[in-house]
C-alpha cells in the first residue's frame, strides 16, 4: 500500500487540503486529513501521523500568536487533555479498524453539524468545565486524533476573541501532540513507515498552509468556518461510509 501511486496522491491531496483549511481557519487539520487517509491507510498509521504533522502548524501558530495566549485561563484544559492522551492512545491499539472509522467519522460529523447550526451554550464555571472537556478532548486526540471538537466548541461558546482562541486553541493542540507523540511512541505506533510516509507529504502541509493563510487575509471569516465546516462534516460522513463497508 506504501509503494501505491493511488495511495501517495490521495495522501497528498488529503493533507494539502487539511493544511489550506487549518491555515484557513487557524483549525481542521486532523479533522480533515483522517478521514480521506483512513479509507487507505489503518488508523493506527494515519492517526499518530496526522497528529504530528497537525503540531508542526500549531506550532508555528503558537509562536506566532503567543502575545495573546492566556495560560491562566487554559492549564485545567491542559492537564485533563494530557491525561486523556495515554487511554486514547490505548483505545487505537484495540479497537476493530472499522469501528474506528465509523467512531471517527460519527465524531466529526456529529461536531461539523453542531457549528453549521451555530450551536452555542455559555458555561458559567469555565475552570470547572474544561476538565471533562479536556479529558474527552484528549481521549479522541490519542484514539481519532480528533482533539478538535470539543475544545473548539468550548470556547467559541464562552466567546473567546479571536486572537486569543487562536492563541489558546494552537498552544493546547501543541501541547497534545507533543504528549501523542510520546503516548504512540510507547504503544510502538511510530515506525519507519510512518516516519516516512509523514516526510512524502509535509512539502504539501506546507503548500496548503501557507496557501491557506494566505487566503485567510482575503476571504470574510464567516464565510471561511462555513467552507471548513461543510468539508469537516463531509469528510466525516465518507468516514463512516467507509467504516461501515458502503464505500
Amino acid at each position: 500500500m506504501m509503494d501505491s501511486t493511488a495511495t501517495l496522491l490521495v495522501g497528498l491531496l488529503a493533507i494539502f487540503f487539511a493544511g489550506f483549511t487549518q491555515g484557513l481557519t487557524a483549525f481542521g487539520f486532523n479533522l480533515v486529513a483522517v478521514p480521506i487517509l483512513i479509507m487507505i491507510l489503518p488508523p493506527t498509521m494515519v492517526v499518530p501521523m496526522v497528529m504530528m504533522q497537525a503540531g508542526m502548524l500549531t506550532m508555528a501558530i503558537a509562536l506566532e500568536a503567543r502575545r495573546w495566549l492566556d495560560l491562566r485561563r487554559i492549564w485545567p484544559l491542559l492537564v485533563a487533555g494530557s491525561i486523556g492522551v495515554p487511554f486514547g492512545a490505548r483505545i487505537l491499539t484495540i479497537l476493530d479498524v472499522n469501528v474506528l472509522k465509523v467512531l471517527i467519522g460519527a465524531v466529526i460529523a456529529a461536531f461539523g453539524v453542531a457549528f453549521l447550526c451555530g450551536f452555542r451554550r455559555e458555561i458559567k464555571n469555565e475552570k470547572l468545565a474544561m476538565g471533562p472537556i479536556g479529558l474527552i478532548s484528549g481521549v479522541l486526540a490519542g484514539s481519532t486524533g480528533m482533539s478538535g471538537p470539543p475544545v473548539i466548541l468550548f470556547l467559541t461558546n464562552q466567546g473567546v476573541g479571536k486572537q486569543v482562541f487562536r492563541a489558546n486553541l494552537a498552544f493546547y493542540f501543541t501541547v497534545l501532540s507533543v504528549v501523542a507523540a510520546i503516548a504512540f511512541g510507547r504503544e510502538g505506533l511510530i515506525t519507519t513507515a510512518l516516519l516516512r510516509y509523514a516526510m512524502f507529504l509535509l512539502p504539501a502541509m506546507l503548500v496548503g498552509g501557507i496557501a491557506g493563510i494566505k487566503l485567510a487575509h482575503t476571504v470574510e471569516e464567516r464565510l471561511f468556518r462555513s467552507i471548513a465546516l461543510i468539508i469537516v462534516t463531509l469528510a466525516g460522513i465518507v468516514a463512516m461510509a467507509s467504516g461501515l463497508g458502503v464505500l
